[in-house]
């Protein structure tokens, strides 16, 4: 691992406290990194829109452990490899890339400055296991955009609305992958308005679990997706997968 003129943040007295009740264990190396990593988001943040949360003991609690509630599933997936759909700052793809060196990550990130940031922190993280890419979900997991059905395990924190996520992930998933979904507490009514959706898109919702820092949305594709989907920016959208509230 390299270094900026940067310090690493240092993590909260509870934080091994919390790993332990979700029942992650982290070595004293990986927990430097993922502080050195707080420190390059929070240093970026001033010149760039990366994060809301500024404060760094905030970072470790609202970014990393939530990052961290996906471990667990990731894991039972038995995953050979990961995209992070719109990763901005590099939540969660950037943290699970640190604990999971041996897994191949790919960070999905549309606006260049901010794919810039991800490929100067993985550069100095060390992080040979991460990719970088700026292009739209869309034009990605499109029937010829070179990554359709590319991913075991798609993940995603707060980058839209649920039936618009799915037909962006869906499609970047392997026929047989899963999307891993950070949510809020609204996560429920989320999946009410996405039954079309899901059952255009060859889908299926696992399970949900609420953690101390919002839901996880645990879906599973089975079988092929329709060509039309993901649709382009700008195309008309006649068949809406929004499924109407009653």
């Amino acid at each position: 691992m390299t270094h900026d003129a940067l310090e690493p943040i240092a993590p909260p007295e509870d934080l091994h406290a919390q790993l332990e009740a979700m029942h992650i264990a982290l070595e004293p190396a990986e927990v430097e990194a993922i502080g050195f990593y707080l420190a390059l988001l929070i240093d970026a943040n001033t010149r760039m829109n990366l994060t809301r949360i500024t404060d760094p003991q905030d970072a470790w609690h609202r970014h990393v452990l939530d990052a961290l509630t996906l471990l667990p599933f990731i894991e039972a997936t038995g995953a050979a490899n990961l995209l992070d759909l719109g990763s901005g700052g590099g939540i969660p793809g950037l943290v699970l890339a640190i604990v999971r060196r041996d897994l191949p990550v790919t960070l999905l990130e549309a606006t260049l400055k901010k794919a810039h940031f991800l490929q100067h922190a993985a550069e100095q993280l060390g992080l040979d296991n991460v990719t970088v890419l700026s292009e739209r979900a869309e034009t990605l997991g499109s029937p010829d955009g070179g990554g359709r059905d590319g991913w075991d395990v798609v993940t995603a924190r707060a980058v839209a609305p649920m039936p618009v996520l799915l037909e962006l992930a869906l499609p970047l998933a392997t026929p047989t992958g899963w999307l891993l979904a950070i949510k809020g507490q609204k996560a429920h009514d989320e999946l009410d308005d996405a039954r079309t959706a899901l059952r255009t898109l060859k889908a299926e919702v696992e399970t949900t679990q609420r953690t101390a820092t919002g839901t996880i949305v645990v879906v599973r594709r089975d079988g092929a997706i329709p060509k039309r989907f993901p649709r382009r920016p700008g195309e008309p959208k006649a068949d809406p997968l929004g499924a109407p509230r009653h």
